[in-house]
């Protein structure tokens, strides 16, 4: 009897322990904004900056369903590089929230401050041959594949198909990642002139997987007045979309980095794994769980999940400069 109950038992932690009273927890968030951005600011409103993703979506959701629609306002801000759907779908949202927007349109900020030019340059340090009409993204390999330190590839595509692939040396890797910062440092100065304009706050979007690991530019997307979803799992955050009844294509829209003119996942760009198996092995790191508790769950063993617990610990120490306050010499 006590084995085929133990077979039986609910482990402690499982896919549930992500579960959330979605209307409670949209209540909460919705008292915080006002609280935050109408008394504390003292802001008329909100800026979100749209993608058609579902954190800036779900963002802007919350935001209309705590203020008002009046009170929001979304910047549609694609480049040459983003994803077709990107407008359409920020677009589809901004109708179905009833919300107004601005077309904004940063091909022209990126070529003036040579965002894509010293992309190119660094990109040609190890393919020398990348010029106009080819494609490219940067991956990095699984955290299964070797035990050895994971090292970033540069996927290219000719104009004719042909694919090449490069090992990047740390001067290209870093060249590349400091030019396309240009997009999200430029997308955060136009939000910023707009809340200037409108005297409204600007919200930030990262998901806590997002925020914990360290996923956003700094002074980029990771500035902002308030950042409503940084508290929520990337999976609680699709659950909420749901709750909130935003658009199917949004609902199932896999994230994306949307950086890249190659299609480009989060999990091959900077996650050890999808992000719903991330999430349970970041939730159960942080309450304290062994490996060993958390693998089931996560469809892993416990090997693979002390891995990932390393890799989480690592990009934590990288994070900490970007959540780094400016360091004063003395306190004021």
């Amino acid at each position: 009897m006590i084995k085929e109950a133990l077979k039986t038992a609910t482990p402690s932690f499982s896919a549930d322990s992500l579960k959330l009273d979605f209307a409670r927890e949209a209540d909460r968030i919705g008292t915080m904004l006002r609280e935050h951005v109408l008394r504390r600011f003292r802001k008329k409103g909100v800026v979100v900056g749209l993608s058609g993703g579902i954190d800036s979506s779900t963002v802007a959701a919350l935001a209309v369903r705590a203020l008002g629609p009046d009170r929001v306002f979304g910047l549609l801000m694609p480049e040459r590089d983003s994803a077709a759907e990107t407008l359409s779908l920020s677009r589809q949202l901004a109708r179905h929230l009833k919300i107004e927007t601005v077309h904004e349109d940063i091909t022209g900020i990126l070529e003036a401050t040579g965002c894509y030019r010293r992309r190119d340059d660094a990109i040609r340090l190890v393919v020398p041959q990348y010029g106009p009409g080819w494609k490219s993204k940067i991956v990095l390999p699984s955290i299964f594949d070797a035990e050895q330190f994971r090292l970033f590839t540069i996927v290219t595509q000719s104009p004719a198909g042909e694919r090449v692939e490069a090992r990047l040396t740390m001067e290209a890797y870093l060249g590349i990642v400091a030019a396309t910062n240009f997009k999200q440092r430029t997308r955060k100065m136009l939000e910023y002139y707009h809340a200037d304009r409108l005297n409204f706050a600007v919200t930030g979007t990262p998901n806590r997987l997002e925020y914990d690991q360290g996923f956003f530019v700094k002074l980029g997307d990771g500035a902002a007045d308030i950042k409503p979803i940084a508290h929520l799992y990337k999976t609680q955050v699709y659950q909420m979309a749901r709750f909130l009844q935003l658009p199917e294509e949004i609902c199932s829209r896999p994230p994306t980095t949307d950086t890249y003119s190659l299609p480009q996942s989060q999990e091959e760009f900077y996650f050890s794994l999808p992000y719903d198996k991330m999430d349970l092995v970041l939730c159960g790191k942080n309450q304290g769980l062994a490996p060993a508790e958390v693998a089931p769950a996560a469809g892993l063993n416990a090997g693979q999940v002390e891995r990932v617990f390393r890799d989480i610990e690592a990009k934590r120490r990288v994070a900490h400069y970007l959540h780094a306050l400016p360091v004063l010499i003395e306190e004021l």
